[in-house]
């Protein structure tokens, strides 16, 4: 089964390996006129996929950095992020699933799970005001965090060593990754709330990183390979992130499997805190701009 999976990661992301070089060899000389810089971009690369491997989302820092560089116009931003990160998560995907015990079936269904709320889910999802959505998030990470965070001192029962689910847990689990793939739709990443709910079970907390990049890598392909037709993306970003930024992943992806279980509940706590601060900051600024709007 695992061999199965590792196929099917290199299968669909091979598919938008073949568009995307297709489309950098047809517009090889609008490349050079991007204006992302060459010198800063490896750099960049590199360290916003090694962060992106312990969980930070590529997504937040890409969207503040490119956008206060001005290197990329705001129409090709969506697609930017997208694309940019597509060989980089294949690269988590294979290094994680390899390498850190997580039970196939607990694997799988996890895996499945969010790949149907991410296609499935949206309809439902756009329904409820994305405020809201941010403002409970935010609220249960912090919760969340703060619970990590009395394990370590001893304040509750903790624990975290399981690399398999079974009943409700394993159902659980499958609903709540349904979820967090719709959530992803709207801007609210899936990777903190990943790393919640895994601790949340019982697992080892590095148990999330394979579920983590396993969903992600069948999801962002075969959208991404839609901004690519349309090349409504970032060609130059995309190719400096698909080389460096797999650089990035392989350094990280040592450290994460080199880090005891108690440092990666302190990563998983930093990782939870930094997003649910991010989304108050976030819900603060909507609330000034709407404020400056009225004035």
């Amino acid at each position: 089964m695992t061999t199965v999976l590792l196929s099917l990661i290199v299968i669909v992301n091979l598919f938008f390996v073949i568009s995307f070089v297709k489309d950098i060899t047809k517009h090889k000389n609008e490349i050079k006129k991007e204006p992302a810089n060459t010198i800063a971009l490896p750099f960049v690369a590199f360290f916003t996929f090694l962060l992106s491997t312990f969980g930070i989302s590529d997504f937040a820092i890409g969207t503040v950095l490119y956008q206060k560089l001005k290197w990329v116009p705001l129409k090709k931003l969506p697609g930017t992020l997208n694309a940019q990160c597509v060989i980089p998560v294949a690269a988590m995907a294979l290094s994680y699933i390899t390498s850190i015990d997580v039970g196939i079936k607990t694997l799988a269904v996890c895996i499945i799970s969010q790949v149907i709320g991410a296609y499935v889910g949206p309809r439902f999802v756009v329904k409820l005001p994305e405020k809201t959505i941010k403002k409970f998030v935010s609220i249960g990470l912090t919760i969340a965090a703060l619970l990590i965070l009395a394990g370590k001192f001893n304040l509750i029962p903790s624990n975290g060593t399981a690399t398999e689910l079974y009943g409700i847990k394993l159902v659980t689990a499958g609903i709540l990754l349904f979820a967090y793939g719709a959530l992803n739709n709207i801007g609210i990443g899936s990777y903190a709330l990943t790393m919640a709910t895994v601790y949340a079970l019982g697992m080892n907390p590095a148990a999330a990183f394979p579920i983590m990049m396993g969903a992600c890598t069948f999801s962002v392909p075969i959208g991404s390979m839609q901004f690519v037709k349309f090349g409504e993306y970032s060609r130059k970003i995309t190719l400096f992130a698909s080389t460096f930024g797999v650089l990035g992943v392989l350094t990280a992806v040592y450290f994460v499997k080199s880090l005891n279980t108690g440092m990666l509940q302190w990563l998983v706590i930093v990782v939870l805190l930094y997003t649910a601060v991010s989304m108050v900051l976030e819900l603060i600024k909507s609330k000034q701009n709407i404020a400056n709007e009225a004035i």
